[in-house]
């Protein structure tokens, strides 16, 4: 994927956003035939030159330093996924490196990942790749073991998959969150040329992604509370934290719990009722390794 296109035009979705009202800018007057803040009125609110700060999200300027980038971010009111994702993307192509080595999920994590045998959890690495699981998650979102190895991906899922679309009623928040998630792996991984395959085949095969894509919102895995609808059990709402490993950046933990009191500690206890021996050969192989 281009980077100067890419930081292009996440500046110009980011500063379409933006109303003058909204920043007290009374000063910044005349009529507006696009939405959003003009060129030179974001780049007086940064303190940069009109001629730089075009250059800049044109993907022209060179060797953009922190402390300006910082002054954009701040102008355009960026989030802290958003400003990480704006260094990541101007980050000149000496300073980029590729992918590390496939991703493996280590003893601890595999340990520790099978040792919670009443909540759904499962392991999701670059481009949201599922690399392991446990079989509450198996048997609430989807046989991860019975798919083919290139298929184990969530973004595949959640646009490819009938039967994932329908296990989320909110699932255009879902999907939301799918491809703010895959943004911001596509700005620490720019030259990741399976994250660039993945893209070419959600957008040929998902007009819903091709869409959510054109945002450029970026968005981390953090926390918060997601309803499903299981085929058998019918709808539960479990609350998610999203736990990163200590040796990898790219890998994430994500684990689903009832809240106390509520339907969904029956329904998980039923869920767990569900579960069946997965697939040999393939249960919680490496997603990468296999590739």
């Amino acid at each position: 994927m281009d980077r100067a296109q890419q930081l292009s035009e996440f500046l110009k979705t980011r500063r379409a956003r933006l109303l003058p009202e909204d920043l007290g800018a009374g000063s910044f007057g005349g009529r507006r035939q696009v939405p959003g803040l003009r060129r030179e009125e974001l780049a007086l609110l940064a303190g940069v030159s009109v001629d730089y700060y075009t250059r800049l999200e044109q993907g022209r300027a060179r060797n953009v330093s922190p402390d300006i980038l910082d002054a954009v971010a701040g102008a355009l009111r960026l989030d802290a996924d958003e400003r990480t994702h704006l260094h990541n993307l101007a980050k000149p192509p000496s300073a980029r490196k590729r992918p590390a080595r496939p991703q493996n999920v280590g003893p601890e994590m595999s340990q520790a990942l099978q040792a919670l045998t009443t909540v759904p959890a499962y392991i999701i690495g670059r481009r949201l790749d599922i690399l392991a699981w446990n079989d509450l998650a198996r048997t609430l979102i989807a046989d991860f073991s019975a798919l083919p190895v290139a298929e184990r991906n969530m973004a595949r899922l959640v646009f490819l998959d009938d039967a994932t679309r329908d296990l989320y009623p909110d699932w255009e928040t879902k999907a939301r969150d799918t491809v703010s998630n895959l943004r911001l792996d596509a700005g620490r991984h720019p030259a990741d040329p399976r994250l660039a395959t993945l893209v070419g085949e959600l957008s040929l095969g998902s007009a819903d992604f091709r869409r959510l894509w054109a945002d450029h919102n970026v968005r981390g895995k953090t926390r918060g509370r997601k309803r499903f609808n299981h085929p058998q059990l019918g709808e539960l709402a479990l609350d998610y934290v999203a736990m990163r490993a200590p040796d990898d950046p790219d890998m994430t933990m994500m684990i689903y719990s009832a809240p106390p009191g509520s339907e969904a500690v029956t329904t998980l206890q039923l869920l767990a009722g569900l579960t069946t021996p997965p697939v040999p050969e393939t249960a919680n192989a490496p997603a990468e390794s296999a590739l």
